[in-house]
């Protein structure tokens, strides 16, 4: 059974930082990229990071580039999402994706990550 299980999420005050992990199983975790995704209350989902499968070079949305820092542990299956300098825009769900061969798509439930003083 293939598995998603986004986890790290929580409350954080503006400037601090958390670690998400998106543990995978059921698949060949290593062949699959894997991106990160968040989605605001009431608006879209949108890109957050994305690394291909052997670590190789990582992609940022703008709004996190410097801030954020995507890696994999394809030796543990699992993903992570290093968020420093936090921001209230920055609250969302945080929704691990991963990408295989012949474009299979794997989707997280997401973990919930709020931003507030």
């Amino acid at each position: 059974q293939v598995q998603l299980v986004e986890s790290g999420g929580g409350l954080v005050q503006p400037g601090e930082s958390l670690r998400l992990s998106c543990a995978a199983s059921g698949f060949d975790f290593s062949r699959f990229a894997m991106s990160w995704y968040r989605q605001a209350q009431g608006k879209e989902r949108t890109f957050v990071a994305h690394i291909p499968t052997s670590s190789g070079s990582t992609n940022y949305a703008d709004s996190v580039k410097d801030r954020f820092i995507i890696s994999r542990d394809n030796a543990k299956n699992i993903l992570y999402l290093q968020m420093n300098s936090l921001k209230s825009d920055d609250t969302a769900v945080y929704y691990c994706q991963g990408i295989g061969y012949y474009g299979i798509t794997y989707w997280g439930k997401g973990t919930l990550v709020t931003v507030s003083s």
